[in-house]
């Protein structure tokens, strides 16, 4: 823990006379609403794609998903059964059954019946589908001129109800479902296996969605081996194996993962020269000797959003706009700066690079959900905390290990836990910002995972 980070406190505890003061940064709801709003004006100038249904899972809707047809587009039979016109009994038509797929080859008359099956189109002068469960069929074998029946022409076989026929009956009407024109879903839905079934049966090839964020890591730092075990000041890079995968969970292209040593002039040809629409660097934004994103920003004519987040750990954090690219009017990228430790990179990443992205990709700020937690939860005086949770029956157990150079906590955790200043008793619901993968339902925490 480094001077500058007084030690946490218990919940209800005021800080003394000689606390440190609150450092001068954005208090974390506003850093993330901050982020939002830069996603949101990015994606602005962005035009919607359209993406193959086999294509589009995963991915929200950039526009309302209207209906290119009725649905059903035309009158169908829910059931297997018979196409019957007016009432009982009917003679049966015993060519041109009607199928699904095929169009009827004749309209039914009164007092006729022809078979149907389910899914298929009524033939005009349908009036009910009787399911054939609900009938019976009868050949007479005396003179036809006996049998009561509406059509004067001699009948072969009958067909009887078991029960009342209604008008309608196991018919599904056109539109039934929807109209075309009608508003199915609203832009920012998600598409899953149920949408993308939707679409196809609405008519759609294709579905407009946002353009996936382009993203590009650099990982700074001498100090940082990509191979081996640590030695002579040397440790390993832990950021550049997670943030990959962990923006490629969030629905991005990661277009590479650099490694840049403590070099200005490097560093400031790698964000000059990125095509991304994110560019997301580790370290170097403090005010150390080789700390030089706060200089590229300033000398590549960037515009500070946010300069430092009331939260640990992780308040080192930064988002900028860089400057417009001539040769692509109305395409803005920003940069995120995460802190180099990893869970505190890990902070900067929750905070400002995902509501950034979500935004972008039009899937809203994904607002956490509350959950109350089981222990009691040490704050910091002044400062949001945010802490690795694993979830127990409905509540939040805090880990241990939350350093802010630690991932052993949150690489057993279902989310993180913000934790307001001055902490949180036993029970109160705290927010839970959760990981973009899935956990198991009731899985026991990773083998060496500690509860505080």
């Amino acid at each position: 823990m480094s001077l500058k980070e007084p030690a946490p406190v218990a919940p209800g505890t005021a800080a003394g006379p000689r606390a440190e003061q609150p450092h001068r940064a954005t208090v974390w709801p506003e850093a993330r609403a901050a982020a939002v709003r830069a996603g949101d004006l990015a994606r602005a100038g962005r035009a919607p794609l359209g993406v193959p249904l086999g294509q589009a899972l995963g991915q929200v809707l950039a526009e309302p998903l209207l209906a290119l047809t009725d649905l059903p587009p035309f009158d169908t039979s829910a059931m297997d059964g018979w196409a019957v016109a007016g009432p009982g009994p009917w003679a049966v038509r015993e060519a041109g059954a009607v199928l699904a797929g095929q169009a009827p080859t004749a309209a039914v008359g009164t007092g006729e019946a022809v078979r149907i099956a389910t899914g298929a189109r009524v033939p005009t002068g349908t009036t009910a589908v009787l399911r054939t469960e609900h009938s019976r069929t009868e050949h007479p074998l005396t003179d036809p001129s006996h049998i009561e029946h509406p059509l004067s022409e001699p009948v072969g076989t009958l067909l009887h109800a078991l029960r009342e026929v209604v008008p309608g009956q196991d018919i599904r009407p056109r539109g039934q479902e929807c109209r075309s024109g009608d508003e199915l879903l609203p832009a920012g839905t998600r598409v899953t296996p149920a949408v993308l079934g939707l679409a196809a049966a609405a008519g759609y090839d294709e579905l407009p969605v946002p353009p996936r964020p382009r993203v590009e890591i650099l990982v700074l730092g001498d100090e940082l081996l990509t191979a081996g075990l640590p030695h002579e000041g040397l440790i390993r890079d832990a950021l550049g194996p997670m943030l990959g995968p962990w923006l490629a969970a969030l629905g991005t292209d990661v277009l590479a993962t650099r490694r840049i040593g403590d070099d200005a002039e490097e560093l400031y040809a790698a964000v000059t020269g990125s095509t991304a629409d994110l560019v997301l660097t580790t370290g170097g934004t403090a005010a150390g000797p080789v700390d030089h994103v706060h200089g590229v920003l300033g000398k590549a004519g960037a515009t500070l959003l946010v300069d430092g987040v009331k939260v640990r750990p992780g308040h080192p954090m930064l988002l900028a706009r860089l400057a417009a690219d001539p040769g692509r009017p109305g395409h803005v990228r920003h940069l995120v700066g995460l802190p180099g430790n990893p869970l505190a990179a890990v902070s900067g990443l929750l905070t400002l690079a995902e509501p950034l992205l979500r935004a972008l990709s039009g899937e809203g700020d994904g607002a956490p959900h509350r959950v109350p937690v089981r222990d009691e939860v040490h704050g910091h005086p002044h400062d949001t905390r945010l802490v690795p949770v694993v979830h127990r029956d409905g509540r939040a157990v805090p880990l241990r290990y939350n350093g802010p150079a630690m991932l052993r906590g949150i690489a057993a955790a279902d989310g993180l836990a913000v934790v307001p200043p001055g902490g949180a008793h036993a029970g109160r619901e705290l927010d839970i910002l959760d990981l973009p993968w899935p956990k198991a339902a009731g899985a026991a925490p990773a083998q060496g995972a500690c509860f505080t």
